[in-house]
């Protein structure tokens, strides 16, 4: 398994572990340059965004990945952790249903995973 898609399933896995809803990892790899996984999870409210961010933070960190960029964590609607390689979005459910990057990316393979309770 490549280092990137290893990352995303880690993303993946803790997003599932903190109760995020609807978590998506997609290969977008041989759609677009701008990375090679998206991966894409709602909160309940703003404090569960925010929450979800600093967990994938911490988690990523331990295991030797840090992000580049990270935006949106002032207003917690839309959180984008950016790692290079994996776009990770992390959305207030309204704002998760109004821009369905699920749709806009339709085109990109979806990557299984199995989360381990991280």
């Amino acid at each position: 398994m490549q280092q990137e898609e290893q990352l995303a399933r880690i993303i993946a896995e803790v997003c599932e572990g903190e109760k995020a809803r609807e978590v998506l990892v997609l290969d977008v790899s041989e759609i677009t340059i701008i990375a090679d996984y998206f991966v894409i999870a709602s909160g309940r409210n703003v404090i569960q965004v925010r929450s979800l961010a600093e967990e994938i933070e911490k988690k990523t960190k331990a295991a030797g990945f840090m992000p580049l960029r990270r935006e949106g964590m002032q207003q917690g609607v839309w959180i984008i952790l950016d790692y290079g390689a994996v776009l990770v979005h992390l959305f207030r459910q309204e704002e998760r249903e109004y821009y369905a990057l699920e749709t806009l990316w339709g085109d990109a393979r979806e990557v299984e995973f199995q989360p381990q309770g991280l």
